[in-house]
């Protein structure tokens, strides 16, 4: 095949992949939430595989307007939807809340109120033009059958509810992740392993590289992003820069030691350099 003629073929497999994508060339996509959004835009935090996903999809020059603030409950971000998200003209408005509406107990917001503000948002994204992608709550901690995921999932069936109602897209992260974490249980007990504690997340409710990889496909499947590009998709997620962190304590005998067997070379570099194969 002659290189012009490879090149169309390329081009028009793209085009067919996005025709049924939502988003478009060039279109910005603001993402409302918490601490678990505000995370979401490390290098390799949910917004960005978002991102990444969408480029390997064909889209060229689409924006990312990240709007996540730790401790944020639906209150605030009712509050704040027109001035941080709404007025920058987004094409898309991803908002992922719940979760500290229901884990800061007394503090936290009774779901009568939550549907109100919630409500709220979804009329200020109708009213300003913009597409909504209601993203439900993931787990609070990493146990189904606790108190406040048993409490949450009457928020979720309201959002999932009321999605389908006003013509949403939804990406139901809450189910997701109770069934990405059925299936990493089930195959450690089936390779004879204990399943880690945290599977999905590093602390129970922020989410690891994985529960990063989670969300992403949730929101990317919400906007129109065919299955047959998934594999593609993870495959360039894994060489997202600081998927993760790994780091050990040494004494200054213990760094010397070690420093004198590498024959002075920086540890740094030299463990970089070895998982890297350079």
């Amino acid at each position: 095949m002659k290189k012009t003629t490879m090149c169309a073929a390329i081009a028009i497999a793209f085009a067919a992949c996005a025709d049924g994508i939502a988003v478009k060339d060039g279109d910005a996509i603001a993402f409302l939430g918490d601490s678990i959004t505000a995370s979401g835009n490390r290098p390799a935090g949910y917004i960005n595989l978002v991102m990444k996903g969408l480029e390997v999809a064909g889209l060229k020059g689409v924006k990312k307007i990240p709007s996540g603030m730790g401790g944020q409950k639906s209150s605030g971000m009712v509050a704040r939807v027109e001035k941080d998200c709404l007025s920058k003209k987004p094409a898309f408005l991803t908002v992922s809340c719940g979760v500290n509406d229901v884990w800061h107990g007394v503090k936290g917001v009774p779901l009568e109120e939550y549907k109100v503000n919630m409500s709220g948002i979804f009329d200020k994204a109708a009213a300003a033009g913009v597409a909504v992608v209601v993203l439900t709550p993931t787990m609070i901690y990493e146990d189904e059958n606790n108190a406040q995921n048993k409490k949450l999932q009457s928020y979720v069936d309201w959002l999932v509810g009321e999605a389908g109602r006003r013509g949403l897209r939804l990406a139901n992260l809450n189910a997701d992740m109770h069934i990405k974490l059925a299936e990493l249980r089930a195959k450690a007990k089936s390779e004879g392993r204990k399943p880690a504690a945290k599977l999905l997340t590093v602390d129970g409710v922020h989410m690891a590289f994985p529960g990063n990889c989670m969300m992403a496909w949730g929101v990317l499947k919400a906007l129109g992003v065919p299955d047959s590009l998934r594999a593609e998709i993870e495959a360039a997620w894994r060489k997202m820069p600081e998927a993760y962190e790994v780091s050990f304590k040494l004494t200054a005998e213990e760094y010397d030691a070690l420093k004198a067997r590498l024959g002075g070379e920086d540890v740094a570099e030299f463990a970089k350099r070895a998982v890297l194969g350079k």
